[in-house]
């Protein structure tokens, strides 16, 4: 099915690729390779596309380069060296390699709970054509270890900009959706660090795109160090700004 604006929606879902950011996370980005290819039928998972940078340890690399190894025999496991800098250009990067129906935006430090993806799947089989959001303000998701100050400035934050978009979707800048994968293919992104994930949902949005929330757990990492620092936060601000007065023309490609 054609839409309206330029891109393809997909009739149906057919598989997944899952991209993976990846700096400093060994034993936590094999569990979450692990976890996902061994909770979720063979048959829906498209690849794995690990994307590393310059800045990414070589312990790392190591790690990426033997999930590639054990997996060659039944799930593809790419390594992607980007180009683009910082997480968000790794996952623009990412979106635009994904040969699956659908493409799935995450950590590999295990703040995204890998288990979710099973039922981001089944909720994409159902409904192709929306995005499929983890929140963890909803019943069933939360917080473990998270700053508390940043809690409370988080939960300001995404009251604010619901408001602002008239949505209510309760968690706009959690980095854990489900796409279609032309639709993503066909926005003109332009963030390049963390307010890139808040970019992922409301640019959609601003196009009509409907959501569908899920709970989600989050977890502090307990490997590696957040490339997110609190003041960086409000950068996010601006991002929501941006993206409010844009035409819908001035969204896609």
């Amino acid at each position: 099915m054609t839409g309206n604006r330029g891109y393809e929606m997909p009739s149906s879902f057919e598989n997944v690729t899952i991209l993976l950011p990846a700096m400093d996370e060994t034993y936590s980005l094999k569990q979450t390779v692990d976890i996902i290819a061994g909770t979720n039928v063979r048959e829906d998972i498209a690849e794995f596309i690990l994307l590393l940078c310059d800045r990414t340890s070589p312990e790392t690399r190591k790690t990426a380069e033997e999930l590639v190894e054990k997996y060659k025999d039944r799930i593809p496991v790419y390594i992607h060296n980007q180009e683009l800098p910082f997480v968000g250009g790794a996952i623009r990067e990412g979106i635009n390699l994904a040969k699956g129906s659908h493409v799935v935006m995450m950590s590999s430090d295990l703040e995204t709970d890998p288990h979710v993806i099973r039922e981001f799947i089944a909720k994409a089989k159902k409904y192709p054509k929306r995005i499929i959001t983890a929140t963890r303000w909803k019943k069933g998701g939360g917080f473990e270890h998270y700053n508390k100050i940043k809690l409370i400035c988080n939960l300001i934050f995404e009251r604010a900009i619901g408001l602002f978009y008239f949505t209510g979707l309760s968690d706009l800048t959690y980095a854990y959706r489900i796409f279609p994968t032309d639709l993503m293919k066909r926005i003109r992104w332009e963030e390049l660090r963390h307010p890139f994930f808040l970019e992922t949902a409301l640019k959609p949005l601003r196009l009509g795109v409907k959501f569908i929330e899920i709970p989600g757990h989050w977890a502090a990492r307990t490997e590696g160090e957040s490339q997110n620092s609190f003041f960086a936060n409000f950068k996010y601000f601006r991002t929501a700004w941006h993206n409010r007065f844009l035409k819908k023309e001035q969204i896609l490609l």
